[in-house]
């Protein structure tokens, strides 16, 4: 790594991300006592992006890998190839020319989080028209050889800045479409570059712009590749995973295929009802938890899931969610109110992924959110909730074998309803993490509207959790 000064770049902690680096070693024994530092090994950031894509993908021994984010150490961009459980780097484009800085310098711009918010500008980009295309086209290309200039746009000459909570207005909508536009351009002449060195079937993405499920679907949908595969951690938490895969392949262990994104922590059922005494909360123990909670879900009422172990990354899969009913327009309101958010952020449909392509249209199946489908124009009024102002809808298909607590939960669904798709968006409220354990669960639905809880296989109803009472055992259902 260098200083940040020296490639071009604005970044007064700079200094504090290089010392990170340097004293990592220190930093593990403290969490780690009797580690010998000598068994710390640095693994370039990129790379790590890159074996977490290539090698936890399923079905791609030999395939091409496409790393984009704001900055590794000296560049922001990977393009290589993985064959057998060797990854060759082919280009890295060198910093200040960085897509994902550019897109934070935008996400700042319109008055939202930098380096956190980027999804919001994706979907306000929904909302207007790319007319600034032209101007940004100055700016933001590939340069025909792997790389790409994208750096200096005059964000304030395009349109007034933001304050934080500012409302947004039209040239605000544009600005953000045309950016979304000239970054899927640009994705989609490195990745024709890319498949014109490898000839490969399968492109797998990682880094944070991979976390842009329009442009995923347009590279799916116009590129060279047979398949797409996204990493579902595809920002910096992914790395986590790809520098231990890196090593693992380098000592000659083969690494194993992602077989899920629910890699996190789980709770036995003795567990979570110890919880649940401990909070001295009246809750039940249905017969069939997932009946109980589509028949909620039937009378519209939200529900936070929590089941098995919780998510990798940042998109709620069914360990994790609130869910609602999708045929009812004014629920997408009342679950942004519910989580405190902005009402143009759009909420997510899960689909048994037998029914997925009668109902959406893009790359199926698609487990993870991380493409967008449009929506078939005879479900639009049918399923509201989960359709965005530009008719797509960012879905989940839930497969059966991997899940089969949620596919049931699907099945009995429709069966009250007629419709095989639910509303699910991630348990938590604006500005905090999503929901892991039981003690967050808990406070989560304390602090929110929402009506049930199905935590494990126990049920807790709002209007019985608030009237208090320590209960010794669980009470039937309906009690």
């Amino acid at each position: 790594a260098r200083p940040a000064a020296s490639m071009g770049l604005d970044d007064p902690w700079d200094h504090l991300r290089l010392t990170y680096a340097r004293e990592a070693p220190g930093f593990l024994r403290t969490a780690l006592p009797g580690l010998d530092s000598d068994a710390v090994r640095f693994v370039p950031h990129h790379m790590a992006h890159a074996a977490s894509g290539a090698l936890a993908a399923p079905g791609a021994d030999t395939s091409s890998v496409l790393v984009l984010d704001g900055r590794g150490e000296t560049t922001s961009h990977l393009a290589a190839r993985r064959v057998g459980d060797r990854l060759e780097p082919l280009h890295g484009q060198e910093l200040p020319h960085s897509l994902g800085l550019v897109y934070e310098e935008l996400t700042e711009h319109l008055g939202f989080l930098r380096s956190s918010d980027e999804y919001k500008v994706m979907a306000l980009a929904a909302y207007g028209t790319p007319r600034m295309l032209d101007e940004l086209r100055r700016f933001v290309y590939a340069t025909g050889d792997g790389g790409f200039h994208a750096t200096g746009v005059p964000w304030a000459e395009l349109c007034p800045p933001l304050r934080p909570g500012e409302a947004w207005s039209q040239p605000h909508a544009d600005l953000a479409a045309s950016a979304q536009a000239c970054l899927e351009e640009t994705l989609l002449d490195l990745v024709r570059w890319l498949h014109a060195r490898t000839h490969d079937r399968v492109l797998t993405l990682a880094g944070g712009v991979a976390l842009n499920c329009v442009a995923n679907s347009r590279i799916a949908r116009e590129g060279p590749f047979d398949r797409v595969w996204v990493q579902p951690a595809a920002g910096d938490a992914g790395t986590a995973l790809g520098g231990a895969l890196h090593l693992c392949a380098q000592g000659g262990e083969r690494p194993e295929p992602m077989a899920g994104a629910d890699l996190g922590r789980r709770w036995s059922d003795a567990e979570l009802e110890a919880w649940l005494k401990t909070a001295a909360v009246p809750y039940e123990r249905p017969a069939d938890v997932a009946e109980t909670v589509a028949e909620a879900l039937a009378d519209d009422a939200i529900v936070a899931w929590f089941q098995g172990r919780s998510e990798y990354g940042p998109r709620a899969l069914g360990h994790r969610s609130l869910l609602a009913h999708p045929g009812r327009s004014g629920n997408l309101e009342r679950l942004n109110d519910v989580k405190g958010r902005e009402q143009f952020r759009p909420v997510a449909p899960m689909v048994r992924a037998e029914r997925a392509a009668e109902i959406f249209d893009g790359p199926l199946p698609s487990p993870y959110m991380l493409f967008v489908h449009e929506v078939a124009p005879e479900w639009r009024d049918r399923i509201p909730a989960v359709v965005h102002v530009d008719g797509t809808a960012r879905i989940q298909t839930v497969d059966s074998a991997d899940e089969p607590l949620v596919a049931r939960l699907l099945s009995a669904f429709e069966r009250r309803t007629g419709l095989p798709v639910v509303v699910n968006t991630s348990l938590n409220t604006s500005g905090r993490p999503m929901v892991d354990d039981p003690r967050d669960a808990l406070e989560c639905f304390g602090s929110a509207p929402v009506d049930l809880l199905a935590i494990g296989p126990f049920v807790i109803r709002r209007g019985a959790f608030f009237a208090g009472g320590r209960p010794d055992t669980a009470a039937p259902e309906g009690a």
